[in-house]
């Protein structure tokens, strides 16, 4: 009896690194300051810092579990071996619905910079269609594609932050009196706004099958991927704050072209929408391949249909399950605008973060990496974080994880009633 194709471990520490980096320093960057500073004003950088820690705390939680557990999955597979199959099943349906809805949302950004009026979703429906193909023929072919599209985008903020620099007298900027106008619930909202721009570690932790030495690779990874992203990320929000001011940024549907657009550069405004656009596909092809691994944990174990569970014998990737959220993800890009799949992402994140905390709460001693109180912490930064979002999201998240729940309820018991 032939064994079945299965996972190979062809990703090194720096390949890790990177797929983290081209999931976090995506569209989000581009597009999140400006509804941040319109809800918080310079609070934003508060909200920043308040998303940051979140981060971080979910990422340690992560990178704690990829160690004790070093499969593909992410926190379906922690939830599953650390609380129990049902919160390993809420995880899992949570991360694949929300990151349904970022592939999206990150399909239309790229095509809101990339193509002409009118267009915009035919050619987000074709970048779809040829990242999904990308995915199709190996992982390493992913890691080296997110290696040159990390670069073009960590260019594009270099260009922002020295045209920001070469801009001239900037405007008084920071006012203390200003961090009052939105009040804590505004800071608290901005940082669930740009939360969301950290939430890549995750592709990472789900491809344990395919990094050498995950048990130090995975943890070291999430690590120093977020790091970076953070540096950036604070880089260009003063940059983009210290050029524009609060109220500019907030009136800005683009405020990093307009930040650069401010030095006098004129050959700024079309780099940084290549950068824009190559971080949207960026972020998609990681995406897309991080929904594939835990679409292939979720199949395996039953929790959804067997036949998403293939692995390619010549390419080595899930390529049913990748088809499939392909042509999910096209049909909702068909339909769905750009507010309502990031609305909707977000809850599903948040939710799936929650559990991550929980399951390396529950870790004994012999697993421990980090204090527990970092994951108290990340507990009630997601539960914050969640209530923050519109009510719609909210409402429209519970009603779809109810849906799977009662999928799941139904499976089992049409599996147990099988003749063996």
């Amino acid at each position: 009896m032939s064994t079945p194709p299965a996972l190979v471990r062809r990703l090194g520490l720096g390949d890790a690194v990177f797929i983290g980096l081209g999931s976090m320093i995506g569209a989000g960057v581009f597009s999140a300051f400006a509804p941040a500073a319109a809800v918080a004003g310079t609070g934003l950088l508060i909200g920043l810092g308040i998303a940051a820690v979140v981060a971080f705390c979910n990422a340690t939680a992560s990178a704690q579990l990829a160690a004790a557990h070093p499969t593909s999955g992410g926190t379906y597979a922690y939830g599953r071996a650390e609380l129990g199959d049902w919160w390993g099943f809420v995880a899992g349906w949570s991360f694949v619905i929300g990151k349904l809805a970022s592939c999206a949302a990150m399909a239309l950004t790229f095509a809101a910079y990339a193509a002409p009026p009118g267009w915009e979703r035919p050619v987000a429906i074709l970048a779809v269609a040829a990242l999904v193909t990308v995915n199709c023929f190996g992982v390493t072919r992913t890691a080296q594609l997110t290696r040159v599209i990390v670069v073009i985008v960590l260019l594009s903020l270099a260009v922002v932050v020295a045209a920001g620099a070469a801009a001239g007298p900037l405007p008084d900027w920071w006012n203390a009196s200003d961090l009052a106008e939105g009040g804590v619930y505004g800071i608290l909202q901005s940082g669930g706004l740009l939360f969301f721009a950290f939430a890549g570690y995750a592709r990472i932790a789900t491809m344990g099958e395919e990094v050498r030495d995950p048990r130090r690779t995975i943890p070291r990874a999430i690590v120093v991927a977020l790091g970076i992203a953070v540096a950036v990320y604070a880089v260009v929000a003063v940059t983009v704050l210290a050029v524009l001011g609060p109220e500019a940024t907030a009136a800005s549907s683009a405020p990093l072209a307009d930040a650069a657009a401010a030095s006098g550069w004129a050959w700024t405004q079309p780099v940084v929408r290549i950068g824009a656009a190559t971080a949207s596909l960026g972020a998609l092809l990681a995406l897309i391949a991080g929904i594939g691994r835990t679409t292939l944990a979720m199949a395996r174990e039953d929790d959804l249909p067997r036949f998403l569970a293939a692995v390619h014998p010549r390419w080595h990737v899930p390529h049913r399950a990748e088809l499939a959220i392909g042509a999910i993800v096209i049909v909702t890009v068909a339909f769905v605008d750009l507010r309502g799949a990031i609305g909707f992402s977000s809850f599903g994140v948040l939710i799936y973060y929650f559990i991550a905390n929980a399951a390396a709460h529950r870790q004994t001693a012999s697993a421990r990496r980090y204090p527990r109180a970092l994951q108290v912490v990340g507990l009630i930064g997601c539960t914050v974080l969640v209530v923050t979002l519109p009510i719609i999201a909210i409402v429209v998240g519970v009603i779809v994880v109810l849906v799977g729940v009662l999928y799941r309820a139904v499976r089992r018991r049409r599996l147990r009633a099988r003749p063996r």
